[in-house]
């Protein structure tokens, strides 16, 4: 059992940065890749970012290329999500979601229902 905890959300303006972060506890963190997505109101939710087990291959949506770093800490368990240059089509909850367990190191997916594991969310709301 993987137990994932968002923080990092917040009000901000458009243009501004914030970074998201996710930790994990419970289970072998390194064998899990993980992704973060996001629902906005009256929306269905969305892929936003995927990182590896090993960190070295990232994917992202079309929406947020350029714009979106994700990387993980192994030391501290926890994925983070870059998110810079903010717009209010930005504005949504955010979820980290891990994936596994496995073994392969390169696997990424950006499909939801593969994911096991959901932390509950942080808002992110960007002002015009």
């Amino acid at each position: 059992q993987v137990q994932l905890v968002e923080s990092g959300g917040g009000l901000v303006q458009a243009g501004d940065s914030l970074r998201l972060s996710c930790g994990a506890s419970g289970g072998i963190y390194s064998r899990y890749s993980v992704g973060w997505f996001r629902q906005a109101p009256g929306k269905e939710r969305e892929f936003v970012a995927a990182i590896t087990r090993s960190g070295f291959r990232t994917n992202y949506a079309d929406s947020v290329k350029g714009r979106f770093t994700i990387s993980r800490d192994h030391a501290k368990k926890s994925v983070y999500l870059q998110m810079n240059s903010l717009k209010p089509e930005d504005t949504a909850l955010y979820y980290c979601a891990a994936e596994g367990p496995g073994d392969n190191l390169w696997y990424l997916t950006s499909v939801g229902a593969e994911y096991v594991y959901w932390g509950q969310g942080t808002q992110v709301t960007v002002s015009s």
